[in-house]
Order: C-alpha cells, then structure tokens, then sequence
C-alpha cells in the first residue's frame, strides 16, 4: 500500500524518502539526545546546518558569492513588501507585470510604499497568454522589474525572462528547483518553501549584494536584507526546524541528479497530464500551450456540475486536493518535485475512466 498522491498546491508533498529520515531523527538527532526543533539557534549544531544547507542550494542552483542566500520568515507574501522597502529607496516607480492572481496580490502591496505602474498583463481572454516583451511598456526607469514566472493559481507560466536595465526581482514560489535557471539573469529571487523546498512559512531569498543601501527608510531592521545578510540570518531566532527540513529536500535533490534530472522528471510529468486533457473532448485547460506551467495543472470538466462527483471519487482512489483554486473553480493537480510519475499516471488513468463513465 502505498500512501495516497497529494496534489495539493501548497503546503505541498513532501519527498518521502525525506520525511522517513526526519521521522527517525526526529526524538534523538545525531546522537544530542534532543530533536532539532528544541536546539538552540546559536549552537554550533543549528549554525552548521545552516551553512550546510545554504551551501546544498548553491551547488544545485550554481549561485555566486555576489548573491546572498537568506533564510528569513512570514511566507513569500511578507515579500510584496519586502521588495519595494529593500529596493525603493531611490525614488522611482515600481514597475510590475501582472499575470495572475499573486502578481496582482505583489502590486496591490507594493502600492503602499510607491508608485506601481502594469508594464504588462496577460490576456484575460481565453486562452490565457503572456503578452511578448515587445508590446510592454518600458521599466528601464523603474525601481525594479517584477514578474511572477509561474501562477499557482492560475496556471500559467513564463519559460523565459523578461530583459530589462532596472534590476529584476521575481517570485518563484511555486517553480524553484524544479529545473535549473541562470541566477545571473535575476538580481533578486525569492521563494516561499512550501512547494518544492520544504514546510510553510519559510522564505528563500537570493539577492544580488550590490542592490544594498537602495531600502526605505522606514523599512523595519527584521525586513532588511542587508541586516539580514550581515546577521547570517540570524538577526532573531529563525525557523530553524524548515530550514533542518529544507537542507534534507536539497540533499534529497542533489542524489537524485540534481535540477537537470528533476527537469527531466516534471517537463515529462506535464506533458503526459496536459496530453491527457488535449485529446480528451471532456477537459479543458485555460491557458495558451506556449505558456503552460509545468507544476500548476488547472483543468475544467465539460460539464461543471461533476466537479463534486469527481473530487468524490477522486478522493476515494487516492488522489487527494485535486480541487481547483476557490476564486477559479474547476480542478487543479500541482506536480511538484515530490510528485511522481506514477501519481500523474494515475491521474490520467482515473481521468479516462471517469470521462468514460460520465460523458
């Protein structure tokens, strides 16, 4: 028996083989007589996981030392703040591309602390598409560029970065470590945890070093990268337990051939699910082929008042949180690293049996 296939899109699963050996260590770690959730953030035990884990991810994403690499708290939406209070000190517009819901969520937050200006969103038609950067209006005045490379929520994604002289922040919660990426194109990345990096409520943070001293003068001490970064996030206790756990998913990741391997694994997990709903005349898919995510799958059935049959039955063979996001509807399977093919198999294969039965 196997445990049943979460496709939660966050808190997402979790590796299994990651969670069997934080289980074991969990009452006694490495022989201390105490769980690492009860030690001291400043022992030399804490302190040198820590490091270890920060120098795991930046082997597998090759980050230089012109970035910092911080682990701070509050979830990746503490970041739509974060970003115009560390990068707005230098008195010019935010510029923004809105391609979904948590894009729009960055730019109604950022609006607090300056003037945001839409360089660009995607269509509202259907298909959903990302407009091509030569018909954007220009950010190279602006603050910073952000973008949104992958929607949770509304399943759609970029599979390219947008070029621009202003300094290029992105929110990659839900897409980090799923593939491999040149940091060198981005100047800052930050990423909430809880898809492919580990449990809730930690951030990942990469941030070109020379972007320091541009923060708002009201920008609090525990918001500031910089201080942030001389403290080696530190600065107060941090979540040490989801970095513990984060450092395990990247050494997790690492054995498993790292992000060239697990690339592999998703491009091939989403195109046996996205072949499933074209050639089916019973599910949809919203958004333009050409940017699909690879890790947020939203489909609709033909006829909406099966959507309670099929989380019902859905759910008693085993696939769980397959409900589409609230604001949006119909279904969603999230395909994270955690995922294996053969719950996407399985996916299919109910898929064509419930559209066998009902249509």
């Amino acid at each position: 028996m196997h445990r049943p296939y979460n496709f939660c899109a966050g808190p997402a699963a979790l590796p299994e083989a990651v969670l069997t050996r934080a289980a074991g260590e969990m009452l006694d770690w490495h022989g201390t007589g105490m769980s690492f959730m009860e030690m001291s953030h400043r022992s030399g035990e804490v302190v040198s996981t820590v490091e270890a884990a920060e120098s795991s991810l930046r082997r597998l994403l090759g980050i230089g030392d012109e970035f910092a690499v911080l682990f701070v708290q509050g979830g990746a939406t503490s970041q739509f703040a974060g970003v115009p209070m560390n990068l707005g000190g230098v008195g010019k517009p935010f510029a923004y591309v809105n391609t979904g819901q948590w894009s729009a969520k960055a730019m109604a937050e950022a609006s607090r602390y300056g003037d945001v200006v839409e360089v660009a969103a995607a269509s509202k038609e259907l298909p959903c598409a990302i407009p091509e950067q030569e018909s954007w209006a220009s950010a190279d005045d602006a603050a910073y560029l952000h973008f949104t490379p992958n929607e949770t929520i509304d399943g759609i994604e970029f599979h390219w970065v947008p070029e621009s002289q202003a300094p290029v922040v992105a929110d990659m919660s839900s897409t980090l470590l799923s593939r491999p990426i040149a940091v060198d194109d981005f100047d800052v990345i930050y990423a909430g945890a809880q898809k492919n990096i580990g449990p809730a409520g930690l951030v990942i943070l990469i941030v070109r070093r020379e972007l320091y001293g541009r923060t708002l003068s009201s920008c609090p001490s525990m918001m500031n990268w910089e201080v942030t970064d001389k403290a080696g996030s530190m600065l107060n206790t941090p979540p040490t337990y989801s970095i513990y756990l984060a450092g395990l998913v990247f050494e997790w990741l690492e054995a498993q051939g790292g992000l060239a391997a697990m690339a592999e694994r998703n491009r091939k997990k989403a195109t046996s699910l996205y072949a499933a709903i074209d050639e089916s005349g019973f599910y949809g898919n919203p958004v333009a082929v050409a940017d699909r995510s690879w890790m947020n799958v939203p489909f609709t059935l033909a006829d909406a008042e099966l959507d309670k049959v099929f989380l019902k039955e859905a759910e008693t063979a085993g696939l769980l949180n397959l409900k589409g996001h609230r604001s949006v509807g119909g279904m969603r399977a999230s395909i994270y690293n955690a995922i294996p093919q053969a719950a996407v198999d399985a996916l299919v294969e109910f898929m064509q049996d419930f559209e066998r039965k009902h249509a």
